[in-house]
C-alpha cells in the first residue's frame, strides 16, 4: 500500500510540474512567424517577426530613405516620388496617384502564423501638438494551427503647420481598417489568402498659403496655423472597397526543404493551380465650397462656388493560375529546375463620373445637384507567362510575359527578363534585368470632365524600355545598382508659360536617363555610418524634374543603458537643386508650371531610440538645422515643408 501510494504521489508530482511549466512559457517573437503573397507565390516560407529598430524613427511614407517623396507638406497630403520611378503596370488607369502612398492593397498585406496572439500598437506625433499624428493597430492571431486572422486599424490626424485649426477641411482625416486570414490544410496543399480592405483619405488641397516669401525673415509668421490660404474649404476624399479572396492547390508529389528543423521551412510544390477573385469599388471625390476669390483655378466650367467632382471605379477580377515546376527527386533546389506558370485575368470595369451642375427643377428653381457626365463599361482579358529555369544553386534565369489581348487596352504588354549570378556570401550576387512596356495612358489624360478641367484627347501608349545591373554584397554591407530607362510617347502635365492651366501632353521624341544608385553601411566599434546615394541623369530635365543627386546618411551610436538598447545619431538628407513642380488642384496632379527653382541645404535630424522589452520608442528632432542655411526649404512650388519640430514614436508590442 505504501509503494502505491509513493508511485501515486510521484505521478501527482510530475503531472503539477508539467503544468506548471506550461503556465510559465514566455511569449515572444520567436513564436510569431509571418509572409506574405509573394512570399507565397512558388513555395510556402515562413519567417522571424522583425523586432528591430532599423527605420523606425522614419515612419512617414514622405521620409523613406531609399524612397523619398516631395510632397504639399505633411503626411497625409499630396505626393509623387522624388526620384524617378515609373508605373511599371498595365491595362486601365484612372491616372489618379496623389495619395497612393497612404493607401493600404492587398498586396501589402502581411499574414501570420502566430502560437500566440499577437498584437502591435504604434503611435507617432509631434510633442505639443498635432502637426503629425499616426495612429497603427495590428492584431492577429491562431483560431487553428493552420488557420489565422487578424484586423489593422489605422488613422492619420495630422494637421501640418499651416492650417486654421477651426477649419477641418484644412486636416487630414484618413481611416484605413482591414480584416485578412490565412488558411491553409494540415497536408499544406491547400492554401487561402482573403482580405476586406477600405481606405478612406481625406486631404486638405488648401491652394497652398498666400504669403509665398512665408519663410523671409522680415515677414515670418508669429503664428504660422493662422496663415489664410487661397481656399479654406476645399479638399480631395478617396475612399476604396474590396475583397480580395486567393486560392491555390498543390497537385502531385510535394517536396519539402528543412523538414523537421527549426528555422525556415519551405513546401516546394511540383504543380499549382490558384484562382483569385477581386472585388473593389474606388470613390476619387472633390470638394470645393466658396469662391475661388485668389486665382487658384484657371477656370470653371459648371458652378463658380461649389465643386462636387466625384469619379466612382467599380473593378471586378477573376485570374486562373497554373505552375508547373520540373526538379530533381531529392526536392532540394539544384540544378536544371524548370518552373513554368501560365495564367489568364478577366478585368470587369463601370466608370461613372459626375460633376455639380446648376439645372432648373421640377419647380422651376435653380438648383445644384449631380450630373453624371460619363457612364460606361468594358473589358480586358490578360495572357500571362513566365518561364524560369535554374542551372545550377547559383544561376537562375527568369522571362515574365503579360499581355491584353482583348478589351479597351488592347495591346498593352510587359515583358520582362532577369538573371541571377549568386556566388557565396563574400562575393555576393549579381542581378540582371530588363523590361519593355506598352502602357494606354491613364483617364485623367484622354477622358476628363470636372467643374476646372476638362479633357479630350488621343494619345499614343507610353513606351519603357529598362536596362539593370544590380551587385549585392550582403558581407560588405553593400548594394550598387545601375539603371537605364528609354522612354518614348511620355505623358506628363504641363501648364501654358506662368500659367496654372495644367493640361496632359505627349512628347513625341525620346527621352534618356541614367540612374545609379549606392547603399553602403560602415561600422567601427559602436559607431554606425549607413550611406545611400542616387544620381540621376537625363537628356531633358526640363521635361522630367528631378534631382540630379540625392542622400541619405545616418550616423549613429549603440549603446546599453542599463535594460535599453539604445542608439543616438543623426539622419541627414540632401538633393541639389531642381525646376520644381508645381500642383494642380482638383485633378491630383503635380505639373510642369512655373520654373522655379529652390535653393537645397541638408535637412538633419537629431534622434535617440531604444528597446525596452517589448515596446520601442524614439524621440526626434526633425529639421534641427532650420535657421542654420535657411529658414526653411519647398520641394513643391507654393508649399513649404514643416518648420522643425520635435516627435516621437512608440511601438507596444502584446504576446498573449
Amino acid at each position: 500500500m505504501r509503494t502505491r501510494s509513493n508511485a501515486s504521489d510521484n505521478l501527482d508530482s510530475l503531472r503539477k510540474r508539467e503544468e506548471n511549466k506550461h503556465d510559465s512559457v514566455v511569449f515572444n517573437s520567436k513564436y510569431i512567424k509571418v509572409t506574405s503573397e509573394r512570399l507565397l507565390a512558388d513555395s510556402i516560407q515562413l519567417f522571424p517577426l522583425d523586432t528591430g529598430l532599423v527605420n523606425f524613427e522614419n515612419y512617414s511614407p514622405l521620409n523613406q530613405p531609399r524612397n523619398p517623396k516631395i510632397s504639399l507638406g505633411y503626411p497625409g497630403t499630396a505626393a509623387r516620388d522624388l526620384l524617378f520611378s515609373p508605373r511599371k503596370t498595365i491595362g486601365f488607369d484612372e491616372g489618379l496617384h496623389a495619395l497612393d502612398a497612404y493607401m493600404v492593397n492587398p498586396q501589402d498585406l502581411n499574414y501570420f502564423n502566430a502560437r500566440a496572439p499577437y498584437t502591435l500598437l504604434s503611435l507617432y506625433s509631434t510633442i505639443g501638438g498635432t502637426k503629425e499624428q499616426i495612429f497603427k493597430t495590428l492584431h492577429t492571431q491562431n483560431i487553428k494551427p493552420n488557420w489565422n486572422i487578424g484586423f489593422i486599424l489605422n488613422f492619420n490626424g495630422s494637421k501640418g503647420y499651416y492650417s486654421t485649426n477651426n477649419i477641418i477641411s484644412q486636416n487630414v482625416s484618413d481611416l484605413t481598417a482591414g480584416i485578412f486570414s490565412w488558411y491553409h490544410s494540415k497536408s499544406k496543399r491547400y492554401n487561402l489568402l482573403a482580405n476586406f480592405l477600405f481606405n478612406n483619405l481625406k486631404s486638405p488641397e488648401t491652394g497652398s498659403i498666400l504669403k509665398d516669401t512665408i519663410f523671409k525673415s522680415a515677414n515670418s509668421s508669429f503664428d504660422k496655423t493662422g496663415e489664410p490660404v487661397r481656399l479654406p474649404s476645399s479638399y480631395a476624399n478617396w475612399k476604396s472597397t474590396g475583397l480580395y479572396v486567393k486560392q491555390f492547390y498543390y497537385l502531385g508529389r510535394i517536396d519539402s526543404l528543412n523538414k523537421g528543423k527549426t528555422g525556415t521551412a519551405n513546401v516546394l510544390p511540383t504543380q499549382r493551380i490558384g484562382y483569385t477573385f477581386y472585388a473593389n469599388q474606388r470613390k476619387y471625390n472633390y470638394l470645393q465650397n466658396g469662391l475661388d476669390q485668389y486665382g487658384a483655378f484657371p477656370d470653371y466650367y459648371f458652378t463658380a462656388a461649389r465643386s462636387r467632382d466625384s469619379l466612382n471605379v467599380f473593378h471586378l477580377q477573376n485570374d486562373f493560375s497554373y505552375s508547373f515546376y520540373l526538379r530533381g527527386k531529392s526536392g532540394k533546389i539544384s540544378k536544371n529546375e524548370l518552373k513554368l506558370d501560365l495564367g489568364l485575368t478577366q478585368d470587369f470595369y463601370k466608370v461613372s463620373q459626375f460633376v455639380a451642375d446648376s439645372v432648373i427643377n421640377q419647380f422651376g428653381r435653380k438648383v445644384i445637384q449631380p450630373d453624371r457626365k460619363q457612364n460606361e463599361t468594358f473589358q480586358n482579358i490578360t495572357l500571362k507567362g513566365k518561364l524560369g529555369y535554374r542551372f545550377s544553386d547559383r544561376i537562375y534565369l527568369e522571362g515574365d510575359v503579360q499581355q491584353i489581348v482583348q478589351g479597351r487596352n488592347f495591346g498593352d504588354f510587359l515583358y520582362e527578363a532577369k538573371l541571377t549570378l549568386a556566388g557565396g556570401r563574400k562575393t555576393g550576387r549579381i542581378l540582371l534585368g530588363a523590361y519593355q512596356q506598352s502602357s494606354s495612358p491613364g483617364m485623367v489624360y484622354t477622358n476628363w470632365i470636372s467643374n476646372h478641367f476638362i479633357f479630350n484627347n488621343d494619345f499614343k501608349n507610353q513606351k519603357v524600355t529598362n536596362l539593370s545591373f544590380n551587385y549585392i554584397n550582403d558581407a560588405l554591407e553593400l548594394d550598387l545598382k545601375a539603371e537605364y530607362f528609354l522612354l518614348n510617347d511620355y505623358l506628363y502635365f504641363a501648364s501654358q508659360p506662368n500659367g496654372i492651366d495644367a493640361a496632359p501632353q505627349q512628347y513625341g521624341s525620346a527621352i534618356n536617363l541614367l540612374k545609379i544608385s549606392i547603399g553602403k553601411n560602415l561600422h567601427w566599434r559602436k559607431f554606425n555610418f549607413d550611406n545611400y546615394v542616387v544620381y540621376q541623369k537625363t537628356d531633358n530635365a526640363s521635361l522630367l524634374r528631378i534631382p540630379e543627386v540625392y542622400t541619405f546618411s545616418s550616423l549613429y551610436y549603440k549603446a546599453q543603458i542599463f535594460t535599453l538598447k539604445s542608439q543616438f545619431g543623426v539622419n541627414v538628407r540632401y538633393n541639389t537643386p531642381y525646376v520644381a513642380p508645381s500642383y494642380a488642384l482638383s485633378i491630383g496632379q503635380f505639373y510642369n508650371g512655373q520654373d522655379v527653382t529652390f535653393t537645397s541645404y541638408p535637412v538633419a535630424s537629431v534622434f535617440f531610440k531604444a528597446t525596452l522589452e517589448r515596446t520601442n520608442i524614439f524621440i526626434q528632432y526633425d529639421y534641427v538645422n532650420q535657421g542654420l542655411f535657411s529658414n526653411g526649404f519647398y520641394t513643391v512650388n507654393r508649399y513649404p515643408q514643416l518648420d522643425r519640430i520635435l516627435k516621437f514614436g512608440v511601438a507596444w508590442t502584446f504576446y498573449n
